[in-house]
């Protein structure tokens, strides 16, 4: 990831300013537990070129935002990649989401006004537009099915100065307008996946059965606490034989569980009904 300079650095701060209020008012996340997820590098295949690299741009204010939000436990870039690999549908993801996408198109426009020329140079007004188009994806990191996706749109106008002589001409007509852009796709992306995690149900994935004593990849950091119940059991995927494509995902039910203990990244769990001798590794754990 390239070095932020100053312009994107005011995105970020920006977009903050401006997304968190939106944030607050969320009421996705069940019963006090947060949604572990890594957001992956958006691909670019807009063919735009700037003063930063769009597909960074894009994933890095998102995640920033989502961070900030204190919403999601957000995974840092070591962990975005092996959760990309993840996809495929290895057990074990610390996250249980991956947020993904592509800019598919990008725009600038604009337009110049009327002006006055002083000593052989023109001064003037120009009106811009910026448009980026974005499709996004929340994928189940355990089973690489796609949950939701979307296509976004975002845009931006302003105006600026122009100024023409000598067949050269300079001017801000485009200045903030790109990002402006990307800010308000994103304000679009951030409502849109907290309207999404209703219909999404809470997991994790258990570590251990050390003789009965369940062990899995949820802790406080996810808001899991002590007296908690949740279910484990076998997630059965069916997939297309030639697209690969998941056509369904069941489970099931084995035992119930009782949270014991809570620590960061990891919680301790006791068996209350269900069979102990038959939880093992990788299987997923849900709220009732």
């Amino acid at each position: 990831m390239m070095a932020t300079s100053k312009p994107f650095r005011a995105l970020i701060f920006c977009s903050l300013v401006l997304l968190l209020g939106l944030l607050a008012s969320s009421s996705a996340f069940a019963a006090g537990l947060r949604y572990t997820i890594a957001v992956s590098q958006f691909e670019n295949r807009s063919n735009w070129s700037g003063q930063y690299q769009l597909g960074d741009a894009y994933g890095a204010v998102l995640t920033d935002v989502l961070n900030q939000s204190g919403k999601y436990i957000v995974l840092g870039e070591k962990d975005m990649r092996s959760d990309a690999a993840s996809e495929s549908g290895q057990a074990g993801s610390a996250a249980q989401l991956l947020v993904k996408g592509v800019i598919t198109h990008v725009q600038n426009t604009s337009n110049s006004g009327g002006g006055i020329s002083f000593g052989g140079v023109l001064f003037g007004g120009a009106q811009s537009e910026s448009e980026i188009n974005v499709t996004m994806y929340i994928v189940d990191t355990a089973s690489g099915r796609v949950l939701a996706s979307k296509s976004i749109v975002g845009k931006s106008s302003g105006g600026g100065v122009l100024i023409g002589g000598g067949g050269a001409v300079f001017g801000t007509q485009h200045k903030d307008n790109m990002g402006k852009a990307v800010e308000n796709a994103i304000a679009q992306s951030v409502v849109w996946m907290d309207q999404q995690l209703p219909a999404i149900k809470w997991s994790g994935l258990v570590v251990l059965n050390e003789n009965g004593s369940i062990y899995i990849n949820r802790g406080s950091r996810e808001g899991v606490s002590v007296g908690q119940r949740l279910i484990v059991g076998q997630t059965r995927v069916l997939r297309d034989p030639i697209s690969k494509e998941v056509l369904d995902e069941t489970l099931s039910e084995i035992a119930t569980l009782e949270v014991t203990t809570v620590k960061e990244k990891l919680s301790i769990c006791s068996v209350v009904s269900g069979l102990a001798d038959g939880i093992e590794t990788g299987m997923k754990v849900l709220q009732p």
